[in-house]
């Protein structure tokens, strides 16, 4: 593992890669929002290395070891700090795989425009409406999303139209934030994608990381189901 601090603005994001000798591909990986940090996502990348998939994760602006404040940061800020990264590790031009987290699916579809992706793995996924995206985080953010079903005018309809790699959307059976809906939508739009599939988490919530501290086993199988995603052509 290669530990990495970068600039950003006023910030230093903190963040690590996993690395492969030959990889087959390279999987960078997006937290969400509220406690979400890259950590959780280490016995994954763990055992995606094992099977020579290279990734690379970082902790956004106001969690985890970047820490900080939100105040000032957005989903626009969170699609350049992603930029910073990719261009600090070298990754820019290079075809990869995303995986992308409740807040995190919906910054990874947002990048879409800018990168080659093969495999797109959308964790239970939040869609926003474009309104929201330049919003500061805090009570102007909130707003904009407790108007009803906002999220149901969301850009990411259109940018997963275009997409035509393998696209993997993961759902929990008793997420009370994500509506099964959403995902729906997400599934249909990607018409021209090389391959569609949906997959549920029989009895977890969206808090999908305590959901597999809680059932090693039930992680252990989710960790081969996505090698197996990200290895097939």
């Amino acid at each position: 593992m290669s530990l990495f601090p970068l600039p950003c603005g006023d910030h230093l994001l903190h963040g690590d890669q996993l690395h492969c000798a030959q990889p087959r591909t390279h999987l960078l990986l997006l937290h969400g929002a509220g406690n979400g940090q890259r950590a959780p996502f280490q016995p994954l990348r763990q055992t995606l290395q094992q099977q020579g998939i290279a990734s690379t994760a970082f902790d956004f602006v106001g969690h985890g070891d970047t820490g900080g404040s939100l105040t000032g940061s957005s989903l626009a800020h969170r699609v350049s700090q992603t930029h910073a990264v990719l261009a600090a590790s070298g990754l820019h031009g290079m075809s990869l795989a995303l995986l992308g987290s409740s807040m995190g699916a919906y910054i990874a579809i947002r990048l879409l425009d800018d990168i080659q992706c093969s495999h797109l793995i959308l964790q239970v996924p939040g869609a926003y409406t474009p309104d929201a995206f330049a919003v500061p985080f805090g009570p102007a953010f909130s707003a904009v999303l407790r108007q009803q079903d906002s999220w149901l005018d969301s850009d990411a309809w259109d940018r997963l139209a275009g997409f035509r790699g393998h696209l993997l959307l993961v759902e929990a059976e008793h997420d009370a934030v994500i509506p099964r809906a959403l995902s729906q939508r997400l599934h249909d739009s990607a018409s021209q994608a090389k391959s569609r599939s949906r997959l549920l988490i029989d009895g977890a919530s969206h808090l999908l990381a305590a959901h597999w501290q809680a059932h090693p086993d039930a992680a252990r199988r989710y960790q081969q189901h996505i090698a197996r995603f990200l290895l097939q052509d």
